[in-house]
């Protein structure tokens, strides 16, 4: 198994952020850590929750990012350099392993389209506003689609 780099996990870091007591994100999803949204055996996150300290919030991202080294793997089927599964592990860590299956991004990967897929990162850039069920581009959203795309086309 392609293991993610400190590099990768510094992309999710940051970009998740990090809260030791559980809360809502964008989508209403009860998370806690960097971004989890189930504990080590699937336990989903709830209201109340709470990591006692950063280093109970690094475990369970490892724990938490595993599976997401197994779907990128398993779902690319062609060659990846270190950046490129970096870049992809972080994208499916935001919008999910069911979103990467079904996206034009992995389609083109997978036609060897590196060029098609890396510009891809960058439509994936919306939330939901909850009070309306419109779309609306996030800022956040698209830092982080620019940051995963560069680091998708950097050479190793």
């Amino acid at each position: 198994m392609t293991t993610l780099s400190d590099n990768g996990i510094a992309v999710i870091k940051n970009f998740e952020g990090l809260r030791l007591k559980a809360y809502q994100d964008t989508a209403g999803i009860w998370t806690i850590g960097y971004g989890s949204t189930r504990y080590r055996y699937g336990k989903t996150i709830r209201r109340g929750d709470y990591l006692a300290n950063e280093a109970q919030a690094l475990a369970l991202l490892t724990d938490t990012l595993t599976g997401y080294m197994n779907a990128v793997e398993n779902l690319v089927k062609v060659p990846l350099n270190q950046n490129q599964f970096d870049a992809l592990v972080s994208f499916a860590y935001n919008v999910g392993t069911g979103a990467l299956k079904k996206s034009t991004l992995l389609r083109k990967l997978n036609a060897a389209d590196y060029e098609g897929a890396a510009y891809q990162f960058l439509l994936w850039d919306k939330i939901t506003e909850p009070s309306t069920g419109k779309k609306m581009i996030s800022k956040t959203l698209s830092a982080r689609r620019k940051q995963e795309r560069e680091l998708f086309l950097k050479p190793i």
